[in-house]
């Protein structure tokens, strides 16, 4: 019993449906003997009489050490042999669908004889949720909360296409038809905004929009950034601005210019974030090479092996000192 000091305890009953008699108890999930589950449900008032039609009942299983992995989702022991889903430590079945998506590209980049798929924690919430795992592992059921990724503003899901079509593209999952698609969405979210910066706010134009007042002389780009102003405002007074886009595209657009000043110092974190991944650790490093190393981080690195400087800098207990050792040695 979770809460012993507790006199009572709220249960939903739920319909399950509108052609059947059948109801759900919402907040007594049990895995108890069905004789059990039957004896307390009777206790409950209004249920005296209730027939269980299918008890509850609950799953178990094992799960591997994640950080046994590589972020290909290939183990380290056993080479080609590629593992996803909840038996890497992860609970909810999106968790398990990303990791299957990975394995899946990745076994394939490797028969093919091509680099393998790496999403980064500044490019996808999966990059964040293997990154976590194979470094970090778990000793928990994982779950993926946007509050796991340090680059959020820039992992919105109205970007994603921006971020990863092009990865699609190169191996093989994008269309041609879907990558021009892409292409004309692009280039006309580039047109909205460049339009935006030549077009300059006028007198009259503040005549015929009143909270434009402020801005005369501006560019209709810097307007935008104006919590006051919209992009409907901007299209009165620029008929032609949509040219075509769809009412979807003007938005991006127009997130794009608002947040720009946050977006761009996101885009600062993640380009040193980027630098350190780009210091990449020889698969057969030798740590036990490395003069000054701590014991503890030595026998970490050694067991998740890290491929970058990036990945070695986030193992949990690893000194910043000796992450510094590592890169002198990089370096050289």
């Amino acid at each position: 019993v979770k809460f012993p000091d507790r006199e009572r305890h709220q249960v939903f009953i739920e319909p399950e449906g509108s052609y059947t008699d059948e109801m759900y108890l919402n907040g007594i999930s049990s895995s108890m003997p069905e004789d059990v589950q039957e004896a307390y449900i009777h206790t409950i008032a209004g249920l005296e009489n209730a027939v269980i039609v299918r008890p509850g009942y609950a799953v178990e299983y094992d799960y591997m050490d994640p950080s046994q992995l590589f972020p290909t989702l290939e183990t380290k022991r056993l080479a080609n042999l590629f593992v996803a889903g909840q038996t890497n430590g992860t609970s909810g079945y999106e968790e398990a669908a990303a990791q299957g998506l990975m394995a899946g590209i990745n076994a394939g980049l490797k028969l093919r004889g091509e680099p393998p798929l790496i999403l980064k924690r500044t490019e996808a919430y999966i990059g964040v949720l293997i990154d976590d795992l194979v470094t970090l592992g778990t000793e928990e059921p994982y779950r993926m909360f946007t509050s796991r990724a340090e680059h959020r503003l820039s992992l919105r899901h109205d970007s994603c296409d921006r971020r990863l079509t092009e990865k699609g593209y190169r191996i093989g999952l994008v269309s041609e038809e879907q990558w021009q698609l892409f292409l004309k969405k692009k280039d006309a979210i580039e047109a909205v905004k460049e339009r935006l910066r030549l077009q300059r706010v006028s007198p009259a134009d503040a005549v015929r929009a009143e909270v434009l007042g402020v801005h005369i002389g501006d560019t209709f780009y810097q307007s935008l950034k104006d919590p006051t102003v919209d992009l409907a405002l901007l299209r009165e007074i620029l008929p032609d601005l949509a040219q075509g886009c769809p009412d979807e595209w003007l938005t991006l657009a127009e997130l794009d210019v608002k947040y720009e000043g946050y977006i761009g110092r996101a885009q600062v974190q993640a380009e040193r974030f980027e630098r350190l991944e780009g210091l990449v650790i020889p698969e057969n490093f030798d740590y036990d090479t490395l003069q000054g190393l701590s014991r503890e981080s030595r026998e970490k690195f050694k067991k998740i092996r890290p491929l970058s400087l990036g990945q070695a800098s986030r193992i949990s207990g690893v000194r910043t000192s000796d992450v510094a050792i590592l890169l002198m040695m990089l370096k050289k």
